[in-house]
């Protein structure tokens, strides 16, 4: 794979878009109400109403350090589905069984570091239709799922970067499972993320296919004609030369090992290509879906090093 010229990128990242379906205006102003404030001793919490996509409110929770009197670098936190449909953006003040305690808010804020979760479609406080339901409906509208979800997520970044207290240029993103997934899709597609982490979904799709591995993943996961235009390496290759760390369990039957072979050879090419082969890494991790400690410091290094 060859590095991507920016205008090359450019015209890529809006080919990608184009696959998510027919998304709300981007230029829609974007709302946001403070409904409650707590001080959770090592940090404050925010809990927000946003208006991002025009068509239902998204619940969010923001995490922010204590006494800060500058702006600080800030992570948009992509939850897991992992079938637990009520937890949401509660995994980022929670956690969940396959994620290292503490959980991220603690972890993220004790650094400096603003952190902000959304509820994605079906989740948290936006559930009572099933993905199923949901997927169903948008399908008929002309709208992907995936796309909707990945479109909350891009807003969720302009939030961020409007918020007087965060760096603008000092943004990243992170996420497991379908977390992961979301972290290097929002990344390919909004060049203000300096740094993607993604741990235990960095699948290649054919490779997936390959392993029989597609029920693994709920309907939201499938984007229409996706294979006809994008593998997993080239949307990842739209990420490139930011940085970005991909974590994987050995034994993820999410992440087939030649799949993981052969992103990480064609995203060395790219970020070799691009002069900035340190700021790519596969790490692997004897276990299975889930995060181990080593991960979890690995992550806070890669993210001391780079945000």
């Amino acid at each position: 794979m060859m590095a991507e010229s920016n205008g090359n990128a450019e015209a890529r990242r809006a080919e990608l878009g184009l696959l998510l379906g027919e998304l709300p205006d981007p230029s829609e102003p974007i709302s946001a109400e403070k409904v409650a404030e707590e001080d959770r001793g090592g940090y404050v919490l925010e809990k927000l109403v946003l208006g991002l996509n025009g068509i239902e409110p998204v619940p969010a929770y923001l995490a922010r350090p204590r006494d800060v009197s500058r702006a600080v670098s800030a992570v948009l936190y992509n939850h897991a589905h992992g079938g637990d449909y009520e937890l949401g953006k509660d995994e980022l003040i929670r956690g969940r069984p396959a994620v290292q305690a503490p959980p991220y808010a603690e972890e993220l804020t004790r650094r400096g570091i603003t952190a902000l979760c959304i509820d994605t479609w079906a989740f948290g406080e936006r559930r009572g239709r099933t993905e199923s339901e949901i997927f169903k409906e948008m399908l008929w509208r002309g709208q992907v799922m995936w796309g909707m979800m990945v479109y909350d997520s891009l807003r969720a970044v302009d939030y961020l970067a409007g918020r007087g207290d965060v760096d603008a240029e000092r943004i990243g993103t992170l996420g497991i499972s379908m977390g992961s997934t979301m972290a290097w899709w929002t990344a390919a597609l909004d060049t203000r993320i300096k740094v993607c982490v993604d741990l235990c979904c960095l699948t290649d799709y054919e490779a997936l296919i390959e392993a029989r591995g597609l029920d693994g993943h709920g309907v939201y996961y499938y984007v229409p004609r996706l294979l006809n235009h994008f593998s997993t390496a080239q949307i990842n290759a739209l990420i490139c030369p930011r940085a970005h760390l991909s974590l994987a369990g050995q034994f993820d039957r999410l992440t087939p090992p030649a799949g993981l072979d052969r992103i990480d050879a064609e995203l060395r090419q790219a970020y070799a290509e691009a002069g900035a082969a340190e700021a790519w890494k596969l790490s692997r991790y004897r276990c299975g879906h889930m995060e181990t400690a080593a991960m979890r410091a690995e992550i806070l290094a890669f993210l001391k090093k780079h945000l």
